[in-house]
């Protein structure tokens, strides 16, 4: 499930013996699971720190734990210590951290919110913007609702038009208009103001 390495294997190895803790090892957690802010964390873990569900992976010299709720999000994992003049790179690949796109045989909405979530807002993020699916119709209407900077912003239209709706129409097959159902003028932070001028963060390629 997770391969690490031998030069990783006796990195960790020197930093435990270093800190001559009975019982120390390491433990593997992914942060944000499924999502763009999807990450990994790696910390020493003595057998108080642990939860008790963990599962073990028995290296030389220690133990790498995986948290439980985190298994399926790091399956094919791996972890390598490349050497450097300037010292040592730990390096942490998961794949799947992220989440796998839909498949073929997913629903357009979950296919949707895969979109949304993947491309989508991590560009509206640059103007503190995000949207959110409401309701994905039979006949592949999408409805979302702007947030945050995106929620009165006098650019939406242009964003909803030109980047989120040409967007969706070409990656996700079935979706046939997208609309907004957000209230903008109740919206009390816009990144530009209802009469401003300025290109959306779509277009711009932000993100």
């Amino acid at each position: 499930m997770i391969d690490i390495s031998e030069t990783a294997q006796a990195h960790f190895r020197k930093l435990i013996e270093r800190e001559d803790i009975p019982g120390l090892g390491v433990k593997l957690s992914a942060l944000h699971a499924g999502t763009p802010r999807a990450d990994v964390r790696l910390e020493f873990a003595a057998p108080g720190d642990l939860s008790g569900d963990e599962w073990a992976v028995d290296c030389a010299g220690f133990t790498l734990w995986i948290d439980a709720a985190s298994v399926a999000a790091l399956d094919g994992a791996s972890i390598d210590y490349v050497a450097q003049a300037t010292g040592g790179q730990l390096q942490i690949r998961a794949p799947k951290v992220k989440g796998e796109a839909p498949g073929e045989d997913a629903s357009l909405a979950q296919r949707v919110h895969y979109i949304v979530e993947n491309e989508i807002n991590p560009q509206l993020a640059s103007h503190r913007g995000n949207v959110r699916v409401e309701e994905v119709s039979a006949e592949g209407v999408v409805t979302l609702r702007f947030g945050g900077g995106c929620h009165g912003c006098g650019m939406a239209d242009v964003t909803l038009k030109q980047g989120i709706e040409k967007t969706l129409l070409e990656r996700v097959p079935g979706v046939t208009a997208v609309r907004d159902a957000t209230d903008h003028d109740t919206g009390d932070a816009p990144y530009y103001q209802r009469d401003d001028a300025g290109q959306s963060p779509i277009q711009q390629g932000h993100g």
